[in-house]
């Protein structure tokens, strides 16, 4: 496969997954702005979605005040922010349109239809568009476009460097929203392990959508140590960093024997789940849970990295 369409279709994959996050920030944002601070400490929910989507300069620099509305048009609309909903879906359709021969009709019908539909919502006034509807559609949307690739894609290389694309986004946005968890701030100490401090961990659960699956495991078991074993090294969980990191190491693999090659980025996926799979959650909160995500989201960097070098200049294919 030419490296040019290698890497039209590795950023499909991101710029979709990406659109996701965003949505998933906005709720976790919306809901636990319904909380109200009655422990009379400082907490900005929405300048914690800002900080770990990792465009709070930019939005101050743009918008000034820190309110839900701004917020919204900010992560949503603004095709200035290059993380917006909007911004990735038309990414995802310009990079589509130029590699549409090497997907199916319903892949691209898919794309093609959640551009022309963020269009309208656009045109719309927005009084009409609740938050709600907008978070709901824009994870509709991309289970659609998902569904259509897992469904009509044959098992080839285009399809690993999609599932590659996917899989690091995914990587990279669950160690995020889990760190919202840290940008928000608790009144006090005494607050740990409180009402308040479990409801936002339930949040985060519900906007990785992974809230049922998390009860099953862990029988209803609520705490801040297992939902983050949870979302990073549980296998079962199909957002959980170490799900997603055993994903791009097999997608890689895959690569690997297709083209015939051993690459630096196989052998940097393979040292990260090695990492993963021996860390337990005491590890990891004994390093400190912001810094431990934060090593994740620089070591996906690297990796992404990796792949580009590897594939995308024409060295491997």
């Amino acid at each position: 496969m030419l490296s040019r369409t290698a890497d039209n279709l590795f950023w499909i994959a991101r710029y979709l997954e990406r659109a996701e996050t965003s949505a998933r920030l906005l709720e976790v944002g919306a809901r636990n702005a319904l909380l109200p601070n009655t422990g009379g400490g400082f907490r900005n929910e929405w300048e914690s979605i800002l900080n770990a989507a990792g465009t709070r300069t930019a939005f101050v620099a743009k918008y000034g005040d820190m309110v839900q509305r701004n917020v919204e048009s900010h992560m949503f609309f603004d095709r200035e922010n290059t993380s917006s909903i909007a911004s990735c879906l038309h990414a995802a359709r310009e990079n589509a349109r130029i590699v549409r021969t090497a997907m199916t009709t319903q892949v691209w019908d898919a794309i093609n239809v959640a551009h022309q539909e963020m269009a309208e919502m656009a045109r719309t006034e927005r009084s009409q568009l609740p938050l709600r509807d907008l978070t709901d559609w824009t994870m509709r949307t991309t289970a659609l476009i998902r569904g259509a690739v897992e469904g009509t894609l044959l098992r080839n290389d285009g399809y690993h460097f999609i599932r590659l694309g996917s899989l690091i986004e995914r990587a990279d946005s669950t160690a995020r929203i889990l760190d919202v968890k840290y940008f928000v701030l608790l009144p006090g100490l005494s607050y740990v392990g409180s009402g308040l401090d479990n409801y936002q961990w339930q949040t985060v659960l519900r906007a990785l959508s992974s809230a049922r699956a998390f009860n099953w495991v862990y029988k209803g078991e609520l705490s801040s140590a297992k939902i983050a074993d949870f979302l990073i090294l549980n296998r079962q969980c199909p957002r959980s960093i170490r799900y997603s990191v055993e994903g791009i190491r097999e997608e890689l693999d895959a690569l690997g024997r297709g083209y015939g090659t051993t690459t630096e980025a196989q052998s940097y996926a393979r040292a990260l789940q090695g990492e993963l799979s021996e860390a337990t959650i005491a590890d990891i909160f004994d390093e400190g849970l912001h810094e431990f995500l934060t090593r994740m989201i620089r070591q996906v960097g690297v990796l992404s990295g990796h792949v580009y070098a590897n594939y995308m200049t024409g060295r491997a294919a």
